[in-house]
């Protein structure tokens, strides 16, 4: 009897074993199942350098690289950018600072110099993508943005249209620029050249005025072009926004300028308002947002193994006065 007592208390002591370590597996199971849940995955970390912080076009790309990161619990975005776009070492002292960190496990850069920042980068192993301005180097594993040249061309096509609506037969077009050699001005430049041209348009290639893409430069390059041609240009097309509406107003008021055609680049919520107010006639929309969103994504991708196409178009629109107001509504909620 006792033996029996003592066979059946080991029995008990093995069955409650047992449920202990099921319900420990069973416990910790859950535990990992929850965090990955939570998560999404392992905790990613991408840092974002951009041209600028200090431009509305820029916080749009902003707001959707952090976007990214709040749809995705496991990733975290880290955006910096230079005080402008003419800071160069500011930007190149940013990116060799963070890549010589092990902060991140991936990088979304918008180059200010592409070619100084192509020897920056050589020899890095952590992903790369390029946003809005292409990198031409082998560590660069994606560019996502605008198709600027094909943006340029349909903004140059339509602007020849709008100038003939608007009354003139002579249809020159002097293009106020951004920084001279930049690849994305470049790009844009030939666009619009590409445009013009095919729509019965003449493109004054050798009047280009370079602005740095900054406001007040362009307004002396504006009034430059007015010197030169007293009697009027159809068209002044930009390398952005500010300016296009900078050449605008400095024609303000100038009989001769009075049905210019003033485009510029970017559909930022200031060309929203100035096309409303009818002072720049239109612009070529970039969609920021979706842009700096899609450049974490394919980060994130790429950080976890994943293949990624070489280039990510994130599209663009035209915004003339018929769709401004919707233009600068969603533009809105973007920052909210």
């Amino acid at each position: 009897m006792k033996m029996k007592r003592k066979i059946l208390a080991v029995l008990m002591v093995m069955v409650m074993s047992m449920a202990l370590v099921a319900c420990g597996g069973k416990k910790e199971e859950v535990k990992e199942d929850t965090k990955e849940a939570a998560t999404g995955g392992d905790e990613v970390s991408v840092n974002v350098i951009l041209k600028t912080t200090a431009s509305e076009y820029w916080g749009y790309v902003m707001a959707g690289c952090e976007a990214y990161a709040k749809d995705n619990a496991n990733v975290k975005v880290d955006v910096q950018g230079a005080s402008s776009e003419t800071a160069y070492d500011e930007q190149l002292n940013i990116i060799e600072t963070n890549l010589a960190s092990d902060q991140y496990d991936g990088f979304v850069i918008a180059p200010l110099q592409a070619d100084m920042v192509v020897q920056q980068i050589a020899g890095q192993a952590k992903p790369i993508i390029a946003v809005d301005t292409d990198i031409d180097a082998p560590e660069v594993l994606s560019f996502v943005g605008t198709g600027n040249e094909e943006a340029a061309y349909s903004g140059g096509k339509t602007a020849v249209e709008m100038a003939k609506e608007a009354g003139w037969d002579d249809l020159k077009a002097i293009a106020i620029s951004g920084v001279e050699g930049d690849s994305t001005a470049t790009a844009r430049l030939t666009g619009y050249q590409k445009g013009i041209e095919e729509a019965g348009g003449e493109f004054l290639k050798d009047e280009i005025q370079y602005a740095d893409a900054v406001a007040d430069k362009a307004y002396a390059s504006m009034e430059a072009v007015i010197q030169n041609h007293p009697k009027g240009v159809a068209m002044i097309v930009c390398n952005n926004d500010d300016m296009a509406i900078a050449a605008a107003r400095a024609a303000a008021g100038n009989e001769a300028y009075k049905n210019t055609i003033f485009v510029g680049f970017d559909g930022i919520q200031s060309a929203c308002e100035a096309i409303l107010a009818g002072e720049e006639t239109m612009s070529v929309a970039q969609n920021a947002y979706d842009m700096g969103y899609k450049a974490v994504e394919a980060c994130v991708k790429a950080i976890q193994g994943n293949e990624i196409e070489s280039f990510i178009d994130s599209g663009s629109s035209i915004v003339n006065k018929d769709n401004a107001q919707e233009q600068l509504d969603t533009l809105k909620s973007y920052l909210k």
